[in-house]
């Protein structure tokens, strides 16, 4: 941590005169962070702020959002019905060979769905886990349900240019040939706006969609700066020195904002979920008539 850099980051918190911007860049500087990008996007009035919004990062688990919006248009397309139960069988494929790989409940965010083995899951039940528990074996059945290649195609036709959706969690396989999950702030930003907007599926889609995003359980980052009862519809993502947040926020009635934090390099989740507590203090500010 730079002190002198950090003073001047939380003095931008008390300076109205001082610029979203500089305030922003400030606290980013002050963090030690390898790579910060973020994208702000007010949704009732012409306001933004974009820093490093298209640097590409690993997605992490942020990449179950457009997962997610996957299984609700297959739904609206009569594909399958969220009440619909599929088998719970811990064995995938990576994409790199075939081979066949398992999930750990170790590893995972999540271990209720591993005692389920040889049973059944509804599909309603599988993207709730995916989504607000951050459930890897979740995922993993339900990709396997609506194909990465199909995920990425409705992304792009939602205007997000360069998210890349390839694969499953825990591929090690394809991780060490260099084929990961992809996704820059922007990407992010504009899909969480998407459904914010009821533009990702029908509107009725797009409410359950802000539902369960909602009942998100990890909630150290942008909730953590926001005012108390503030609603916040989100999704977290993490590994080994990724931390990212991405959520739709609202003041009073009102879905006001997009915010998408994604942070890079730094060895302390403490750390970086304070970094995104208060860059989304300093948004929340300008979103809600600071300056």
């Amino acid at each position: 941590m730079y002190p002198a850099l950090l003073a001047a980051a939380l003095a931008g918190c008390q300076a109205p005169q001082q610029s979203l911007s500089r305030q922003v860049d400030a606290r980013i500087a002050a963090s030690g962070a390898a790579a910060v990008g973020v994208y702000y996007r007010n949704l009732t009035r012409p306001d933004s702020l974009l820093h490093s919004a298209d640097l590409r990062m690993h997605a992490a688990s942020t990449m179950k959002v457009p997962v997610m919006i996957q299984v609700f248009r297959d739904v609206e397309a009569g594909r399958f019905g969220l009440d619909d139960s599929i088998a719970v069988r811990n064995a995938f494929h990576s994409i790199v060979d075939g081979s066949i790989y398992s999930l750990s409940p170790a590893d995972d965010s999540d271990s209720t769905l591993y005692a389920r083995v040889g049973g059944k899951a509804s599909i309603r039940e599988l993207v709730e886990l995916m989504i607000t528990y951050s459930s890897n074996f979740a995922t993993n059945l339900l990709m396997e349900l609506v194909k990465a290649d199909r995920v990425t195609a409705t992304m792009r036709q939602l205007g997000a240019d360069s998210i890349n959706v390839l694969r499953g969690v825990e591929d090690q396989r394809a991780y060490d040939a260099g084929l990961s999950n992809t996704a820059t702030a922007r990407d992010l930003g504009i899909v969480l706006a998407a459904i914010g907007e009821d533009r990702a599926a029908s509107p009725a889609s797009c409410r359950e969609m802000k539902a369960i995003l909602s009942r998100q359980h990890f909630n150290e980052g942008i909730p953590a700066g926001l005012p108390p009862g503030t609603w916040v519809a989100h999704k977290t993502g993490e590994i080994t020195r990724i931390h990212h947040d991405a959520a739709l926020v609202g003041v009073g009635d009102t879905l006001r904002y997009v915010l998408v934090v994604m942070v890079s390099g730094l060895d302390s989740r403490d750390s970086s979920a304070a970094l995104i507590a208060d860059l989304t203090r300093l948004v929340h500010a300008r979103a809600t008539g600071g300056r």
